[in-house]
């Protein structure tokens, strides 16, 4: 890990009052990284130092056993420093995963007396990448790390899974109605037919919000049904009396959590879960009239997310349609609304120029799909208020 050049005073200054996370054990060879930096590291490596303090991912890839170029998925977690504070962990060999260590307070107290003794086994923190991680993580809290992050404390590229149910023997599997293992296949269907179904293991998920399938009250007309349908408020506003009433903008922190999972874990389920969310916010037309503070902190949390992504990365390879242009359109529609804060949609036509400018993208062509849009109506309902 490379040290970062600064002034020799501020250098001290950090290296005492940062936060250190040593963590022993680690072999030659993984790749390990804190929030937007990724090593390899050596042999002597025993940590990080000079952790500012506040809100950080740590992750790691095990390195192969017999190809020294190859790295496993990428597991990681989220943790917050505290000013001084000592975070000690150790590689686990057996499992190859990194694990929380208890340790007594003097023990602590010993690590940090002796902190000049392993400064040359300590990386520094990367502090010219601090601003982009702030930008990226701002509105993510310690209690929202504890809401979000999975009970295993881990958050892996690939989910955990395990047998529905457990076949430990061909007896087990004929009460299934399943083939054999030594049943030759004798087609496609027949060879998945052998495996057992899989789900998630216990534990294992991120903990996202869940986001209602149906976008309407129970009880709602036809008139209202259509609405809802249409303009996502109803929904919104349930995802955050669920979880967020008492601090409305921790949404935009799990918006900020899901992207990080993405861009850093490398956790597939995450993207898509941030383009639900994304969604969700911008076709909610009565929530922008009614939350201003709320939308103008999502307008910056876009603007950092999206300057860390290519142009290119949303557009369906089939269709050629691009998520975030019809997403952003719809929002950027809204604007015209004298629902909607003056000073919010004068932020609103900053950020759509520079989106212009930037990615080229046209926000004011008309959209290919201008046919009127359909719902589901329950059972029962006439499609006449």
């Amino acid at each position: 890990m490379a040290a970062v050049e600064m002034d020799q005073e501020l250098a001290r200054r950090l290296f005492f009052e940062g936060g250190t996370l040593v963590i022993l054990g680690v072999p030659k060879g993984t790749e390990f990284g804190i929030d937007y930096n990724t090593w390899e590291v050596g042999p002597k490596f025993k940590g990080v130092k000079m952790i500012p303090p506040g809100i950080h991912f740590m992750h790691y890839s095990a390195a192969s056993s017999t190809n020294a170029r190859e790295t496993g998925p990428r597991t990681g977690f989220f943790f917050d420093i505290k000013q001084r504070e000592v975070l000690v962990k150790r590689w686990d060999k057996k499992e190859e995963e990194i694990v929380f260590v208890t340790v007594s307070q003097a023990e602590v107290e010993r690590i940090r007396e002796n902190l000049t003794e392993l400064d040359q086994c300590l990386g520094p923190y990367p502090y010219e990448t601090m601003k982009k991680w702030v930008s990226l993580t701002n509105h993510i809290t310690a209690p929202l790390i504890q809401k979000l992050q999975p009970e295993s404390g881990k958050i892996c590229a690939f989910a955990e899974v395990q047998p529905e149910v457990l076949m430990p023997h061909t007896k087990d599997r004929v009460e299934q109605n399943l083939l054999p293992y030594d049943t030759l296949c004798k087609s496609y269907e027949e060879g998945m037919a052998r495996l057992p179904k899989m789900k998630i293991k216990p534990g294992t998920e991120i903990r996202f919000s869940n986001i209602p399938k149906q976008k309407y009250p129970d009880g709602a007309s036809p008139s209202e049904i259509t609405k809802y349908n249409m303009d996502f408020s109803f929904t919104l506003e349930s995802v955050i009396n669920q979880r967020y009433s008492a601090s409305p903008k921790d949404i935009l922190g799990e918006l900020q959590f899901s992207f990080v999972c993405f861009l850093i874990g490398n956790v597939y389920d995450a993207f898509e879960h941030w383009k639900d969310l994304l969604q969700l916010l911008c076709h909610s037309e009565e929530a922008v009239g009614k939350r201003t503070d709320l939308y103008t902190l999502l307008i910056s949390a876009l603007y950092h997310q999206l300057s860390e992504i290519p142009a290119d990365f949303f557009v369906d390879i089939v269709s050629k349609d691009n998520f975030l242009t019809t997403t952003l359109q719809e929002f950027f529609s809204y604007m015209h609304s004298p629902m909607v804060d003056e000073a919010l949609q004068r932020r609103v036509g900053k950020f759509k120029a520079h989106l212009t400018r930037k990615f080229k993208w046209d926000f004011d062509e008309e959209p290919d799909d201008c046919a009127p849009v359909m719902v589901d109506l329950p059972e029962g309902v006439v499609s006449s208020d």
